[in-house]
């Protein structure tokens, strides 16, 4: 059985952060809704968990009489079948544990026995739209991994994540990731696979455009049911759309290709139009959600004018709070105070006598970011969201 060295009660814990991602190629419609098996591949950009990211901390102690998870400080039920197909495959894989300095020793054996209780946090807007789904499934399965010791590699682990929600297993690795759809019926050979690091097209900016925080009305499964079963047009592109569209995404990250990979996901128009070549490319999640991915920094800064131009603040809100993440973008744009957007000319692809409609509080906020890494563990104990004493959540 699990020992320790004193008669105490023990809790070993382990914390991690993973990021969430935004498909550029999108994954829609299951071949298989309980193993979640997509019916074609996706791609995604990894976001930089610095700015948009699930952490959950795992603990497990003889103490616990039952698995309990809380998320964002409530207590949810773990009796869903996703929650607990992601418990027995990794309890399957468990391996002996040791940790020499708190003297705690717990053999394979007993995962079986042993209980769980799981606190995760995120730091963006849940079920809004934004894969917050993705980065909790994925941070779940890594940080569970770390605290069995469980040898496999991340593809193996996005295989379980994936059974939890299907875009979680792309958030297991930074950068760029495709998802396989796979063959085999039992999803073995359906996994995530790296194409290129956070670090391989760094000059990307993204912004996401912050419509709607709240949860949405159709979840992404019953949208995705009800497309599966009356969308011919669906079927048609997973089989002849989407295979040619993979292979020239892969193709434009490989040689960081701003302008193929944009006219593949669609452009902001006028703006493009007007420059003669991509500047912006934009996408949108299953949310109300647009994330916008400029070329380079300084795309970014002009983007930033665009959007402040047309969707300003309310005039009671502070600047630094209408733009989250990576806030040096406001002062790369020239934007320091509300001044200065007030004074924000129209762009010039707007001709002289158009009306331009401004429109104020449509946007609640911009959140700034980048290509970011994958899951990480969180070494400093105080970060941990979960009471070593009690073994429920600060």
């Amino acid at each position: 059985m699990a020992v320790s060295k004193g008669s105490e009660p023990w809790i070993l814990m382990v914390t991690a952060r993973s990021p969430t991602n935004i498909a550029v190629i999108k994954y829609w419609g299951k071949r298989d809704e309980t193993l979640i098996l997509p019916i074609n591949d996706s791609i995604s950009v990894t976001l930089d968990p610095d700015h948009l990211c699930t952490t959950t901390t795992v603990a497990v102690s003889p103490a616990f009489d039952s698995d309990r998870m809380w998320l964002n400080g409530k207590e949810i039920s773990l009796s869903g079948g996703r929650y607990q197909s992601c418990l027995r495959e990794i309890r399957r894989r468990a391996g002996d544990v040791e940790d020499e300095k708190k003297g705690i020793r717990i053999r394979k054996v007993d995962w079986e026995r042993l209980r769980v209780h799981i606190a995760s946090y995120n730091n963006f807007p849940t079920a809004a739209g934004l894969a917050s789904s993705a980065a909790g499934f994925a941070c779940l399965a890594f940080a569970l991994a770390k605290l069995m010791n469980i040898k496999e590699e991340n593809g193996e682990l996005s295989s379980i994540a994936r059974q939890g929600s299907g875009s979680a297993c792309r958030s297991l690795y930074g950068g760029f990731v495709k998802w396989v759809m796979g063959n085999d019926a039992s999803g073995h050979d359906s996994i995530a696979v790296q194409l290129a690091n956070e670090s391989h097209w760094d000059d990307l900016v993204i912004i996401i455009a912050v419509v709607s925080s709240q949860q949405k009305e159709t979840s992404s499964t019953a949208g995705m049911r009800e497309s599966f079963d009356t969308s011919t047009l669906l079927h048609y592109r997973s089989k002849v759309v989407v295979p040619r569209r993979i292979l020239q995404m892969e193709e434009a990250i490989r040689n960081r290709d701003f302008q193929s990979f944009a006219r593949i996901i669609n452009c902001v128009e006028r703006w493009n139009q007007f420059e003669g070549t991509p500047q912006v490319a934009y996408t949108y999640d299953a949310g109300p959600n647009a994330v916008l991915i400029a070329r380079n920094r300084t795309a970014a800064s002009l983007l930033l004018k665009r959007l402040l131009f047309y969707f300003p603040p309310s005039p009671d809100t502070e600047l630094t709070s209408y733009l989250l993440g990576d806030k040096s973008i406001l002062e790369e744009a020239g934007l320091q105070t509300m001044k200065d957007v007030e004074n924000l000319q129209a762009p010039p692809e707007i001709k002289g006598g158009i009306s331009v409609d401004k429109n104020s509080g449509s946007v609640s906020y911009f959140i700034c970011t980048r290509p970011g890494r994958g899951p990480t563990l969180v070494v400093d104990e105080d970060q941990a969201l979960i009471d070593p004493r009690t073994g429920i959540p600060k």
